[in-house]
């Protein structure tokens, strides 16, 4: 049974316009697929995050933020999948699988799973593609004033006010019946 809804607006489209720069995947490419290895185990994924890595972001960059958000999820708000927050400047690679791991002291917030890290694409099946939006923010400070128990939506909110850049990389998932 697909659901029929209209498509959601990206969500990076509703902020304030920052400058890109280059965000690459050797496991998720923009508009394609991705493998069930980064799906939730709730539709047979293996829950891995995706190996990212970025290059060409403002000079100035402080620190980064990771996230993961699909637009197109059944709940009015969209599902957070992952948001990594405090990367230093001079991270500017995830190995495949960091989503479970120990970044320092960067840490990530409860995601939309109620749990800590990365939780993989699990649309209703049978519905129609979603997009998973992994995007990198370079940010003004070192460091977001937020703890691990903060809300994705309140990282989202001190998000808009350090962006420099924003990177994104949108791939797909979809389970069928």
């Amino acid at each position: 049974m697909t659901l029929e809804r209209p498509i959601a607006p990206d969500p990076y489209e509703l902020l304030p316009t920052v400058s890109s720069f280059s965000l690459t995947s050797d496991d998720v490419h923009n508009g394609e697929p991705m493998e069930a290895t980064y799906a939730h185990g709730s539709v047979g994924g293996d829950n891995i995050s995706p190996q990212l890595a970025w290059s060409d972001f403002p000079a100035e960059t402080k620190g980064f933020v990771v996230t993961c958000f699909d637009p197109d999820a059944p709940t009015g708000s969209g599902f957070w999948h992952w948001v990594l927050v405090n990367l230093p400047a001079s991270v500017t690679r995830l190995a495949r699988g960091a989503g479970a791991g120990d970044l320092g002291d960067a840490f990530t917030v409860r995601n939309d799973y109620g749990e800590q890290g990365y939780g993989g694409a699990a649309p209703p099946p049978g519905d129609r593609p979603h997009r998973y939006v992994f995007a990198v923010h370079a940010l003004d400070v070192e460091r977001l004033d937020v703890t691990p128990d903060a809300t994705p939506a309140y990282v989202g909110f001190n998000l808009a006010f350090h962006t420099l850049a924003r990177a994104v990389i949108r791939p797909t998932y979809q389970v069928k019946e």
